[in-house]
């Protein structure tokens, strides 16, 4: 016969509820939302309201310099310059030639330094890096002396072995090669990263299904890191509409790298050359509109592709 617990018995009792606190998220992402205000918001607010006023200079120029309200004359007056219009297709060039070749460049490299056939993976993984850890100025610079006909000595190699190499006068080629210098590297540690987060049971298992190296690195590798590569490309995205070193410093040996040679170069060259604060804003608030709907175009066919990726693997 059984004796029925009583309620007061430890086994009755329901376990004790934890109290929510619900100031703990906002205290936690506080410091986040003060350095994202202060950083860009602010600073967006503040180009957003420089590029709604233009300055006029009263009488001969000793009257002093007015402020006046413009609307989006400043912004109609980027848009129709073509000098603004043609640093957008310089960035289109570099991008349809970087990206790609970044990307699958650093996917090599991360699925050969994946496989099992690598040795001295550390080694391997510090030498890809240091390009890296290198500042893009003196990249720039380095690859500058490279470049110059008469004093680099790749360039007088070439020429003795009767190779005619004018990288300077194909300046979209340069540049890429430089950040794919610079970049490839820091992508290939992320991939690599991703890889090695791949359950070994699941590659196991291709391995006993009878998948070789290569399809199980395509079928299986690839698929599990789309996030990964979804985040390298939005982040070569935004870095690639950001480009300003890299020519800035090639500028002057380069005959093809004019002052407005990016949108970045374009707006330096309104503020700083012209004093044109107004004009510089407005191309500033079109490039950062160029980069937000550019990062939700990848963002969003990114995360299709992943999502059908996980309901085919499911």
């Amino acid at each position: 016969m059984s004796v029925p617990l009583s309620t007061g018995s430890p086994a009755a009792r329901p376990a004790p509820r934890r109290r929510r606190r619900p100031g703990a998220p906002a205290v936690l992402l506080l410091p986040f939302l003060v350095l994202f205000t202060v950083c860009t918001l602010i600073p967006l607010g503040n180009a957003v309201r420089l590029s709604l006023y233009s300055e006029q200079r009263s009488g001969l120029g000793f009257g002093g310099v007015e402020r006046i309200f413009s609307g989006l004359g400043n912004y109609t007056a980027a848009l129709g310059d073509p000098a603004f219009r043609d640093g957008f297709l310089n960035l289109a060039l570099y991008c349809l030639l970087y990206i790609p070749l970044m990307t699958g460049l650093s996917l090599l490299l991360a699925l050969l330094l994946d496989s099992t056939l690598a040795r001295a993976k550390r080694f391997f993984q510090l030498g890809l890096f240091l390009p890296h850890a290198v500042p893009g100025i003196i990249a720039a610079l380095i690859w500058m002396y490279l470049y110059t006909p008469g004093v680099s000595p790749v360039i007088g190699a070439l020429d003795a072995a009767g190779v005619q190499a004018d990288m300077l006068g194909t300046p979209v080629p340069a540049v890429v090669n430089i950040a794919l210098w610079e970049w490839t590297g820091y992508n290939v540690i992320i991939f690599f990263a991703a890889l090695q987060a791949i359950p070994r049971e699941v590659l196991e298992a291709s391995v006993i299904d009878g998948a070789g190296p290569l399809r199980t690195a395509w079928n299986i590798k690839v698929p599990l890191i789309r996030p990964s590569l979804a985040m390298v490309g939005l982040f070569t995205v935004i870095g690639s509409l950001q480009l300003f070193t890299e020519p800035m410093i090639l500028h002057g040996a380069a005959p093809g790298v004019v002052t407005t040679w990016t949108p970045t170069m374009y707006a330096y060259n309104a503020a700083f050359e012209r004093n044109d604060y107004g004009l510089a804003a407005a191309s500033s608030v079109l490039l950062a509109l160029a980069a937000a709907a550019l990062s939700f175009l990848v963002t969003r066919f990114s995360g299709g592709r992943s999502g059908s990726a996980k309901g085919e693997h499911a």
